[in-house]
């Protein structure tokens, strides 16, 4: 029997995803303060087809930049005024940072919000990429664009648990690496998310 195409796998996973979550859930000795106002963002979660492999686009942040610098992330960022819906403002973060005309995608869904220990609630928004583009990166923010198959990033083997030292005390976080690539905390815990719905 043949394997169902991949996209079609990610799209029955959107049907059966679970709850929100956040950079605490391997942290429950965490008590998250009452009343707490989280800033609106939204990530794109895009996949593009190469040949006959299905990859997901990722890029890596310059590394003098004063928010998590160096790290692997979806594109993205936070809700603008402009902006009139969550998939708008990802579609817009992804032009600016990676080149990808809004034009040229097929969005399929959204995945649970994840809330980030910067105080963002994040959306990520699962997209299909239509035809092959040219990667732009955004100059002095973004340090490279690349990809990870999806069957990397759908496969729950993949992800690991570490732990690092954070304003004082040890927090556990997701981990799915790739080659050179160091991917962690929300963008692998948002992965995850998309991992296990797939599995069910």
């Amino acid at each position: 029997m043949l394997s169902p195409d991949p996209i079609t796998r990610i799209e029955a996973a959107l049907s059966k995803v679970g709850q929100s979550s956040s950079d605490f859930d391997l942290n429950p000795d965490v008590v998250l303060p009452e009343g707490r106002i989280l800033k609106p963002a939204a990530v794109l979660v895009a996949f593009q087809r190469f040949e006959d492999q299905l990859r997901l686009v990722l890029t890596k942040r310059a590394s003098h930049l004063k928010h998590h610098p160096g790290q692997i992330a979806l594109p993205g960022g936070k809700l603008d005024e402009g902006d009139d819906s969550l998939e708008a403002a990802a579609l817009r973060e992804a032009w600016e940072e990676i080149g990808l005309p809004r034009e040229n995608t097929r969005l399929l869904g959204r995945l649970p919000s994840h809330e980030t220990v910067t105080s963002y609630k994040v959306t990520p928004i699962v997209a299909e990429i239509v035809q092959p583009f040219e990667q732009v990166p955004e100059i002095g923010e973004v340090a490279e664009v690349f990809t990870v198959p999806v069957s990397h990033i759908l496969n729950p083997a993949n992800y690991g648990v570490e732990r690092r030292r954070w304003r004082g005390v040890w927090r556990s976080f997701y981990t799915v690496p790739y080659g050179p690539y160091y991917i962690w905390g929300a963008t692998a815990r948002i992965l995850r998310s998309l991992a296990d719905a797939a599995e069910r």
